[in-house]
């Protein structure tokens, strides 16, 4: 597949991540403003939970930062505009003009192909979310990792209320236990024919066993049983080996534009 056709698909697969997420946080808010998605969690976090994409190539990169700018103001929350790479020197003029400032770039990662399977390191036993229980390990482990500071406090517990949040067609999570605690997490969401591959976190007790490969792995292979023609994932720097050594490269990078203070 192409990189342009492969990089659209992945923003699309993002967005719909993004939707599906807010859609089904309890009070979570989804806004599509000509050409621009918006979406408000429950949570305040500026991160991951309220943000925007530009969804018509046509809008002009200040018309997008201005929409989204309105949108969050009437809701007082600060928000992240995720931007792909190759958009990026539109958006960092436009981003000048109308108050914004780049905050971060994050590595966009692909995998054409199913993992083989890996063997268990001795102790941990894996377990696909198919319920309540499920879910609350998930957010034990997710939260650990994402709520590293006060002001993401609950953010993970305000995105995964109900196990719906994790089962469904078009979705997995999973768990990897040490001897019977949670210690890492992975889920996956399919659309546009993409496997998005999110929320991995391994606790700090449990880490450097593999576990993080291990999610991972679960994660991309259940994407690809689930009719996905490639996965992706937004990297943190942490994650760039773990996942460069299952095989996944870089094709872009998302920037992140917030708000000026």
């Amino acid at each position: 597949m192409e990189r342009e056709a492969q990089l659209r698909l992945c923003d699309a697969n993002l967005c719909e991540f993004f939707r599906d997420l807010t859609r089904r946080s309890p009070g979570g808010v989804v806004a599509e403003d000509h050409g621009v998605l918006l979406f408000a969690g429950p949570h305040p976090s500026p991160v991951l939970v309220n943000g925007a994409m530009r969804t018509d190539p046509s809008l002009s990169a200040e018309d997008a930062l201005r929409r989204a700018a309105a949108f969050f103001k009437a809701r007082g929350r600060r928000f992240t505009f995720w931007v792909l790479g190759d958009d990026g020197v539109d958006f960092d003029r436009a981003a000048r003009e109308v108050g914004f400032e780049l905050v971060t770039e994050v590595p966009q990662m692909v995998l054409d192909r199913r993992l083989p399977d890996r063997q268990r390191p001795e102790g941990v036993t894996l377990r696909r979310v198919d319920g309540a229980r499920g879910l609350a390990d998930f957010v034990t482990v997710v939260a650990e990792a994402f709520e590293d500071e006060a002001e993401f406090e609950g953010m993970v517990r305000s995105a995964f209320v109900k196990p719906r949040s994790l089962v469904a067609p078009h979705i997995a999570g999973f768990v990897a236990y040490v001897d019977e605690t949670p210690a890492s997490a992975s889920m996956t969401l399919v659309s546009h024919g993409v496997a998005c591959i999110n929320w991995v976190a391994t606790r700090p007790f449990a880490r450097g066993r593999g576990l993080g490969d291990l999610v991972t792995r679960a994660a991309t292979n259940a994407g690809f049983d689930l009719g996905a023609r490639f996965a992706s994932l937004q990297a943190s720097p942490s994650g760039v080996p773990v996942y460069t050594k299952l095989g996944y490269r870089e094709i872009s990078r998302y920037r992140w534009y917030s708000p000026a203070p």
